[in-house]
């Protein structure tokens, strides 16, 4: 079980010469990696993509804390969150961030049924932060709206090596929050005209607002920033022009490897799960290994960058 391995992990760790063998999260000095999912255009695979490098980092090892801003709670719901029915009497980040009566973070951190991974869960109630915040910036009652997220991070920082914060779809104050939060961030990107148009667009607002909220005192500078392309496919022509084209304006700052469409990630999301825990005998053999292969590659990208803004160059 995840139980077993991570308790072998935990006993070859301190019998290794090596630190960092077989629990390659932070050490020493190593600062919690905030790792920000974002796109201003739905159904850019940005949930999916969260979800799966979260998982993953938690099944290498690595101390998880996954939260979902994003007020439609699809994270929430992959990790047997009912937002309607379990969250009747809050338990969102908005109860540790509200501007009146907050609550410690601690209180609303959820575990998982994944080893290392626990579970800030999102709800409708997130949208009264973006209804709040205008008249608290006016009234200039209690911190600045864009610390807040960060300052409750804080409290829990010494638990985990990474958090994985997947946004609303939207250039509102949760999603500001949540960029001033970051130590990195992450642009999934489906590789079509309209919708890189559209990330275009929302990179331009981001950088205007960011500018703005950086002038205000908050720290933009982030150890690492990568689009991902997301539900490609390799034999759609235009598709693969749109990627070249991503390229030649980004270079390296887009991942090398793309997330495949597939019906095995889409046919374990009508099951609220994803291809980390679904039956591999439910799938064709060759589509469930594409489809895994390609989540691996791209986790194991991201891994990369988390092990170099520690200093390291492998796990």
């Amino acid at each position: 079980t995840p139980e077993d391995i991570q308790a072998l992990r935990e006993l070859l760790e301190k019998g290794t010469k090596s630190p960092g063998t077989y629990l390659p999260g932070r050490r020493g000095e190593d600062h919690l990696q905030v790792i920000t999912v974002i796109n201003f255009k739905g159904g850019s695979g940005k949930t999916t993509t969260a979800a799966h490098l979260a998982q993953k980092l938690a099944l290498d090892g690595y101390r998880v804390l996954a939260i979902d801003l994003d007020p439609q709670a699809s994270l929430s719901a992959l990790h047997g969150v009912q937002p309607e029915f379990d969250l009747e009497n809050g338990g969102t980040i908005y109860d540790a961030i509200r501007y009146d009566d907050p609550v410690p973070l601690t209180q609303i951190i959820q575990k998982t049924y994944f080893t290392n991974l626990d579970l800030i869960p999102g709800n409708l109630e997130l949208m009264e932060y973006e209804h709040e915040t205008p008249r608290a910036i006016i009234e200039r009652s209690g911190k600045i709206f864009f610390t807040r997220i960060g300052d409750a991070l804080a409290e829990v920082e010494a638990k985990y090596d990474v958090v994985v914060i997947d946004c609303p779809p939207q250039l509102g104050f949760l999603t500001m929050s949540a960029l001033s939060a970051a130590t990195a961030i992450l642009v999934t990107v489906h590789p079509q005209m309209l919708d890189v148009m559209s990330m275009c667009q929302f990179l331009l607002m981001t950088s205007n607002l960011l500018g703005v909220v950086a002038d205000a005192g908050a720290d933009m500078n982030y150890d690492w920033m990568r689009y991902v392309v997301t539900r490609y496919e390799p034999g759609d022509g235009p598709q693969n022009q749109m990627v070249s084209f991503m390229r030649s304006l980004f270079g390296e700052n887009v991942l090398n490897h793309p997330v495949l469409k597939s019906t095995a990630i889409s046919d374990a999301g009508i099951t609220k799960q994803t291809l980390y825990e679904v039956e591999k005998s439910a799938f064709n053999r060759s589509t469930y290994e594409r489809a895994m292969e390609s989540l691996n590659a791209v986790n194991g990208e991201i891994e990369a960058l988390i092990q170099q803004s520690w200093g390291r160059s492998g796990k």
